[in-house]
């Protein structure tokens, strides 16, 4: 390695931290300090959802109604690749766990998936209602959209077609999916506070089963803006996230669903949080502008992201090791 290609890698921030909001701005923050250190203007669109790839090296910026891909390590303040298909707000984005390819939801009512290697949509699925949320199941092999009609639906991928479809509460959007590390429970979150469990259970094909296990009042009379489950590092503790326009983001014991915690401090609703990659932290974003880091053994605020101008509407943070080259 020269000494060249040293520094670069010295520079690489081990944490990545974005947030992105109604300002038309992508911020990078330095996790500790609270300090942003590179803003991407992006004047076209809002930013819906930001997703950082497992090899930490991109940023994909979910907005209306394309999906574009920062370097991360660069100061490069144009997309190094821009994703063109869907014909309205991208809702959702992420990728497989090796980063060979990515998947995106837009209410445009389309679930697609994208080879990074290769320009265009190669599959598209029509959910034929706006798609809030997707998530890929552990496996890879299955995604799971959630849309503004209330229906959770579960795409194939080897048979390439839907293998389940559910509706928790009929005519309630459902605004957030979130999977299990593990891949024993998917968590659904609507517009009325309300989160269904299900247990999955992998049937006599290859199909999962929805089993239900829990219907959970989290934040009555108030909207759910995303749910998420605990990683696998956070192990033998499992906890569900709830971020809601109540203000508060609220931390759930999956053991009983009982409410271990509730953070308070965000003035406005809580659009988005992440987990840090051992589950002793979490990230929110919120109306008020700012982002917040959390420390989930005290439920205090410890550090805020404050920069943006508008409503801070999504975060991302990679703070894990990079995938092993199996």
């Amino acid at each position: 390695m020269s000494t060249q290609e040293d520094v670069k890698m010295s520079q690489q921030p081990s944490v990545i931290l974005a947030t992105a909001s109604y300002d038309h701005t992508i911020r990078f923050w330095e996790a500790k300090s609270g300090r942003c250190y590179r803003t991407i203007q992006c004047p076209d669109s809002q930013v819906n959802r930001l997703e950082i790839t497992p090899d930490k090296r991109f940023l994909a910026a979910a907005g209306n109604p394309h999906i574009r891909l920062f370097d991360v390590n660069t100061n490069n303040p144009q997309p190094v690749m821009s994703y063109e298909s869907h014909s309205n707000n991208v809702m959702a984005v992420g990728f497989q766990c090796d980063g060979n390819w990515m998947y995106s939801g837009s209410e445009d009512g389309t679930v697609k998936i994208w080879d990074l290697r290769a320009p265009g949509c190669q599959r598209e699925y029509e959910s034929r209602a706006a798609v809030n949320t997707v998530v890929l199941h552990p496996n890879q092999t299955e995604l799971i959209s959630g849309d503004q009609n209330g229906n959770i639906r579960v795409w194939d991928l080897t048979a390439n077609s839907c293998s389940c479809e559910l509706v928790p509460e009929v005519d309630t959007a459902v605004r957030s999916l979130t999977v299990m590390w593990d891949g024993s429970l998917v968590v659904a979150a609507n517009n009325h506070g309300t989160c269904y469990v299900w247990r999955l259970l992998r049937g006599t094909q290859t199909m999962t089963e929805f089993a239900p296990l829990h219907k959970l009042q989290a934040h009555k009379g108030s909207y759910i803006l995303k749910c998420l489950l605990s990683p696998e590092f956070c192990e033998p503790h499992r906890y569900l996230a709830t971020a809601s326009s109540d203000h508060t983001v609220k931390i759930w014991n999956v053991d009983g669903f009982t409410l271990e915690k509730t953070l308070v401090g965000h003035q406005r609703w809580v659009w988005d949080c992440v987990f840090s990659v051992d589950g002793a932290y979490l990230i929110t974003a919120s109306s008020d502008a700012t982002a917040r880091l959390w420390s989930m053994s005290t439920g205090e605020d410890i550090r805020v992201y404050q920069g943006h101008h508008k409503a801070t509407i999504c975060c991302a943070l990679h703070d894990g090791a990079e995938p092993s080259a199996s």
